[in-house]
């Protein structure tokens, strides 16, 4: 427990108001969206301003707590699981848009603001901020930067690093540091932007960000096409982006996902076809036009049963609403749900989705498959209950299996969900001893008590990688 001094001293900073160490304020936090993964913090706290947050990290150096920055806790990688104790920081009240600079194509916000509200906020004025989580109704611009979160426009506008042009951010001494700007070209000295968008809270605690806004798009067009075979789906992708065409959204779904989304959605999907894909281009209308027209022939070309075009703009919403629900779908089926994510090359994302499958058989699990076909990222979820251990022996076995398959082909352990708890025992797999122990260096330089976030992103022990065996 926390020495009542450092409580004392927690509540002369930020009011009493906003610190809690109750036991049930405590609970709360004590888990995120991923599952299998909590544990207590020993107080939570909200500062009020950047100030606040660094004469917090002060107090915690002088006691040596750790310190973990928490958002809507929507991760899936047990980033914000407070797994060492501590004090779990929100940003409820750090939750505003500073600034809106349409000369500069810039939007200043806090940590704390959510994502969707952000995205609303700048298409009243004509503007774009293309990163969108499927979580993006509850997620706050600082998780989705803490964990470079993506999104089904990914493909086409990147993921949220390509969008943070600089950061205002607490060092776990307490300095305040400014990096970036406002600018098209930065090369003064090391990248410290880039470093920090993706560090999951453990180089630094962000307290403001400056974001880059792009005109909106003029038109949008929407299709989904259908499939009987999952090979002739992935040439489908393969063909698309060969011929230089890049969709804003290029998702896939099996049929499993498929029944359970419709099932949930009931918006009328098809469940009698092995895969879908939900294709969408969007820019001026003639370019919108030409590349619909284009990728509905290379479908039918690469074997698609059909090819439906979205009628309306509602029917359009509703066809990526279901897609982003996905997850909220399979929820319903068991208590628990893992659901995980591995990236590999475009072209081996159909021998990557038969891998998934083989390896659900063999460990006799129902494992459903969507994602983002067009940037190779796709999400395994299996359905299960974290009560049955025998079974969730099988599913950490399967998944073991799944990421060994996708550094075989080419790929990585996690495209967009982050390491955290969840993943650090696979990441030596994919950077070996030496990126390891470079990760290390940059952490022990820029935190040596580790109180930034411990426990996360690096494993106390590496792990054997598992022989698949086909």
């Amino acid at each position: 427990m926390m020495d009542h001094s450092f409580i004392e001293k927690l509540q002369a900073i930020v009011g009493k108001e906003n610190v809690d160490a109750t036991k049930a304020g405590r609970l709360v936090y004590s888990y995120d969206a991923t599952p299998g993964f909590q544990s207590m913090p020993d107080a939570v706290a909200a500062p009020r301003n950047t100030r606040e947050v660094s004469e917090i990290v002060q107090l915690c150096q002088e006691y040596k707590i750790p310190i973990v920055p928490r958002g809507s806790g929507t991760n899936l990688c047990a980033g914000t699981t407070p797994s060492e104790g501590g004090l779990v920081l929100l940003f409820k009240h750090m939750n505003k848009i500073l600034d809106l600079d349409k000369e500069n194509l810039t939007i200043t916000v806090q940590p704390g603001v959510i994502t969707q509200d952000l995205i609303q906020h700048v298409e009243k004025e004509g503007l774009f901020y293309p990163p969108d989580p499927s979580s993006m109704k509850i997620s706050t611009i600082g998780g989705n930067i803490n964990e470079n979160s993506g999104g089904l426009r990914g493909l086409k506008y990147g993921v949220t690093r390509d969008y943070v042009l600089g950061l205002e951010a607490v060092m776990a001494n307490g300095d305040i540091i400014r990096t970036g700007g406002k600018l098209a070209k930065d090369v003064a000295g090391y990248d410290l932007t880039r470093l920090f968008v993706g560090s999951e809270g453990t180089l630094s605690i962000i307290t403001e960000a400056i974001l880059k806004l792009i005109p909106i798009p003029q038109s949008k067009k929407t299709m989904l096409a259908l499939y009987q075979d999952m090979e002739a789906a992935a040439r489908s992708v393969s063909s698309i982006i060969s011929k230089q065409i890049i969709p804003a959204t290029l998702e896939f779904l099996d049929q499993p996902t498929l029944k359970v989304v419709e099932d949930f959605a009931k918006i009328g999907l098809p469940t009698d076809v092995k895969a879908v894909l939900l294709i969408e281009q969007d820019g001026p209308e003639e370019l919108v036009e030409r590349d619909i027209k284009l990728m509905m022939d290379i479908c039918l070309q690469e074997d698609a049963v059909s090819v439906e075009m979205a009628k309306t703009e509602s029917e359009a919403e509703a066809l990526r609403t279901a897609r982003r629900s996905a997850l909220s779908a399979l929820a319903r089926l068991k208590p628990t749900t893992i659901l995980e994510d591995a990236t590999v090359p475009r072209s081996q994302i159909s021998n990557m989705v038969m891998a998934i499958n083989e390896i659900g058989e063999k460990y006799k699990l129902n494992i459903c498959t969507f994602g983002h076909a067009g940037d190779g990222n796709l999400h395994p979820t299996v359905p299960t209950d974290a009560r049955n251990h025998e079974e969730m022996e099988r599913v950490e076995s399967a998944f073991a299996e799944i990421f060994a398959k996708a550094i075989e082909l080419g790929g990585t352990i996690t495209g967009e969900h982050g390491v955290g708890m969840m993943k650090a025992p696979y990441l030596e797999w994919k950077l070996g001893k030496e990126g390891i122990a470079a990760m290390k260096a940059i952490k022990g330089a820029l935190d040596p008590s580790n109180i930034l976030n411990p426990g996360k992103v690096f494993a106390k022990e590496s792990r054997k990688r598992v022989v698949v065996s086909r």
